[in-house]
């Protein structure tokens, strides 16, 4: 590859916006054309780049309907790009993005990128609960082009049960690796306020993050009238909050670009590799292993790999934390100790920074140049996770330019996938599970995977008797026994 391809993280910009009024907020155009612009100027370019722009590649916004939403960006910018893309709705598509981008300025095919996102979830819901219409900017001529798939993430089976969304669905992948790890449910809660504490550690420092607030293990994993449990094990502190007003946006470019601009070398962060990866069966339940995520592994590793370097040369890590085993599997499918020095964040991850819809892993990225600009030399991991870690994106970045041969990752090994049954009878054990609480904090439906005597999974919900719900999540359910009937197209698993 010719240096003068290389692509350039050039210009960085974060915007977040709080308890405006639902009439008076910025609207997602606005944001857009604001962080753009304010990515032109961390660049010390000045604007007239826009004039240069060939791509512009927004992140889905969830609840802003138009056309063609590059295109009203790049009218704003008085821009004219050859290419408009977009991407469906999955946290690692801001990663995919660059990384397709990326890959096209490598070949010569792009030159100058706007990769840039907004979420504005936070004004939707108070102007949703106050009756007030939003009047934001729609339309857009033409229609821009799809980057990566569009599927939907759980399937029939799952949301008959109640398996879709991303607070139910996370909690039996947790629950289920505490289960392979040994731990009790004690120490398990321990550890995992341990961990996410020191996310709120790296929050409060951000001046972007939307609760810039340090707590306790223990504060997180105490309910309480502020914390009450979601699914268990989730306490409110341990799930990702999407209500919120905040963009972001970077500028991508050959050095060759870079060098035409002006663009001073302290400026630019190298892209030195990236790849996605999707698990394989799709979806969760139907995967042969709840405790493994082979396909974060892998994505991980390619991007590594497109790098020429190893994980143990990464200085800086910022990993999709939507929940705490989204950092957790990423640990035990990389091999990484939870109190490695390095961390796994540099914005206070989903939870305390944000997790904006679809746009979290922009904001990382933002954050992650800031980091390396800090650190001449230094080099920095970001990954993105999409649905129920079904798909995954990871990126390779450094201040350095990158003189080493890209690699070939090994092949991925997914497994072999169970046969699930959609009537069970008989005796079976608990694979997983979680309960779901009501808003008061209550138990009120427990959703079980599970196994029948000759090995076939099932999917069940269990009985609605709040009690046993209690009982059940007071003690380790994982392994234990229990009987599970079909009754009018639904399994119900009752615990001995």
């Amino acid at each position: 590859m010719s240096q003068a391809r290389a692509p350039v993280l050039v210009g960085v910009a974060q915007l977040i916006e709080r308890d405006a009024e639902p009439a008076e907020a910025l609207e997602p155009l606005v944001m857009l054309e604001r962080v753009a612009r304010e990515a032109a100027a961390d660049a010390e370019s000045g604007e007239r780049l826009f004039r240069q722009l060939d791509t512009i590649a927004l992140v889905a916004p969830i609840g802003w309907h138009t056309v063609n939403a590059p295109r009203l960006v790049a009218e704003r910018l008085g821009a004219k790009p050859r290419q408009e893309l977009t991407a469906a709705i999955g946290g690692e598509t801001p990663i995919m993005l660059v990384n397709h981008v990326a890959h096209q300025i490598r070949r010569g095919d792009a030159r100058i990128a706007l990769v840039a996102g907004t979420n504005n979830l936070g004004t939707l819901r108070r102007a949703r609960n106050e009756g007030v219409e939003l009047e934001w900017t729609s339309g857009g001529e033409g229609a821009p082009t799809l980057v990566g798939g569009n599927r939907a993430g759980s399937s029939e089976r799952e949301t008959k049960y109640g398996l879709n969304m991303p607070i139910r669905v996370y909690p039996v992948f947790e629950n289920a690796l505490r289960a392979r790890r040994g731990l009790d449910l004690a120490t398990h809660r321990q550890c995992m306020g341990t961990l996410m504490s020191r996310f709120t550690d790296v929050a409060a420092r951000n001046p972007n993050a939307w609760f810039p607030v340090a707590r306790s293990a223990e504060e997180l994993i105490t309910p309480g009238p502020d914390n009450r449990m979601i699914c268990f094990p989730y306490t409110k502190y341990l799930n990702a909050v999407i209500e919120t007003d905040q963009a972001a946006g970077v500028l991508l470019m050959s050095c060759e670009a870079a060098e035409s601009l002006g663009i001073p070398e302290q400026r630019r962060v190298y892209w030195w590799g990236g790849l996605q990866a999707e698990e394989d069966p799709w979806f969760p339940t139907e995967r042969p292993d709840l405790a493994r995520c082979p396909a974060l592994k892998h994505a991980v590793d390619g991007a590594l790999a497109e790098s020429g370097g190893t994980l143990d040369e990464i200085d800086y890590i910022d990993f999709y934390s939507c929940f705490p085993v989204a950092v957790e599997m990423a640990c035990e499918m990389l091999g990484l100790d939870e109190d490695d020095p390095r961390g796994f964040t540099v914005t206070g991850g989903l939870p305390y920074a944000g997790g904006p819809a679809n746009n979290y892993t922009l904001h990382a990225l933002a954050a992650m140049v800031e980091k390396l600009r800090s650190a001449p030399g230094s080099r920095g991991l970001v990954t993105g996770n999409g649905w129920y870690l079904t798909k995954h994106s990871a990126v390779v970045c450094s201040t350095e330019p990158n003189e080493r041969a890209s690699l070939h990752p090994e092949d991925i090994d997914q497994g072999v996938p169970p046969e699930i049954v959609d009537e069970a009878e008989g005796p079976a054990t608990v694979e997983s599970y979680t309960v779901i609480h009501d808003r008061d904090g209550a138990p009120e439906r427990g959703i079980v995977v599970g196994r029948v005597e000759d090995d076939r999974r099932f999917v069940a919900n269990m009985p609605d008797d709040p009690k046993l719900l209690e009982d059940f999540e007071a003690r380790e359910g994982v392994g234990s026994a229990g009987r599970v009937a079909s009754r009018d197209g639904l399994n119900l698993f009752s615990p001995d």
